[in-house]
């Protein structure tokens, strides 16, 4: 019995000894590999908030993209600890204010027309140039729109009057330039209905049209244009401090599940299409006009050239 005693004793001086270092040790690990959140004085958890800022700058197709984020967003919360993702929708109009009131997002979701929070943009591990600028990519698609010449009859030979539809920034005008299309350019909804009523034997239009023929019940036929997109949702990660929460959000909208899950809104997948070339996301608006009136003015490549990017 004394024996035993004895080791018994020399066991529990080791353990004390050893054990202060084993809980350290097993405190640094789970710091370095699982995600902390905060507490506050009740020991209630805090999650961290990540900012997230939808503006859309040219026509969906159906639904929301901004209500397409928040459930993107809800997938990467569930892989991540204690982060929330606050999605908030905003107007073209309304971001522009929050910028001049020196506020930013930690991440933004934009088509062209948002130019001025490049300069806070992060670089991303993609390559897509309509997002680069200064020889990197600030800014990647996560979801497209299409063009399209769109005809009540399967021939896209027969002579006759276009319509061209527009809605939003986004360059019709130099869609339909490079296609060599000239028409009568008019609102969206009012483009719609008046090809409809046969005022004109073919439409320009976008993915929008798609959608809208789809939900009427109307046979239309349909032909991609091949030569320019500017219809890019694109994403942009803004906070340095957030960066591993932000890219997460990233990660799960480019996920293949999350692309497959696109046609919901009416959109298309960011990768894919035929369109050869497009702008850059981060084109001011003062450029974005100047490359209207070239558009309308000649319709040939060189004259366009210097504002356009090889997809």
């Amino acid at each position: 019995m004394k024996l035993k005693k004895i080791k018994l004793g020399r066991l529990f001086s080791v353990i004390s000894k050893v054990l202060p270092f084993a809980l350290i040790a097993a405190v640094i690990f789970a710091t370095a590999f699982y995600p902390q959140s905060e507490k506050n004085g009740m020991g209630e958890e805090i999650k961290r908030v990540v900012r997230v800022w939808n503006v859309d700058t040219f026509e969906g197709g159906k639904g929301s993209r901004t209500s397409f984020l928040k459930r993107a967003a809800a997938k990467a919360e569930k892989k991540r600890t204690g982060v929330y993702y606050l999605v908030s929708s905003y107007t073209q109009e309304g971001i522009a204010r929050a910028f001049a009131d020196g506020q930013r997002p930690d991440v933004l979701s934009f088509g062209i027309g948002v130019s001025a929070y490049l300069e806070h943009s992060l670089p991303l591990p993609y390559s897509f140039s309509g997002g680069e600028a200064k020889g990197e990519c600030y800014a990647y698609p996560w979801c497209r729109g299409e063009y399209y010449l769109f005809s009540l009859k399967d021939d896209f030979s027969e002579s006759g009057e276009t319509v061209i539809s527009s809605g939003g920034s986004n360059l019709v005008e130099v869609a339909a330039a490079l296609q060599e299309i000239s028409g009568t350019q008019i609102d969206s909804l009012s483009a719609y209905v008046a090809f409809l009523n046969g005022n004109y034997r073919y439409l320009l239009g976008t993915q929008r049209d798609v959608c809208r023929f789809s939900s009427r019940g109307v046979n239309v036929y349909r032909k991609p244009l091949s030569q320019f997109c500017d219809l890019y949702q694109y994403i942009s990660v803004l906070s340095a401090e957030k960066r591993d929460d932000c890219f997460a959000l990233v990660e799960s909208l480019l996920s293949e599940e999350t692309q497959k899950e696109l046609d919901s809104i009416g959109m298309l997948p960011a990768q894919g299409g035929d369109a050869l070339k497009t702008v850059s996301a981060f084109m001011d608006g003062e450029s974005l006009d100047s490359l209207r009136e070239a558009a309308k003015g000649d319709s040939t490549v060189k004259n366009l050239d210097k504002f356009l990017k090889n997809i």
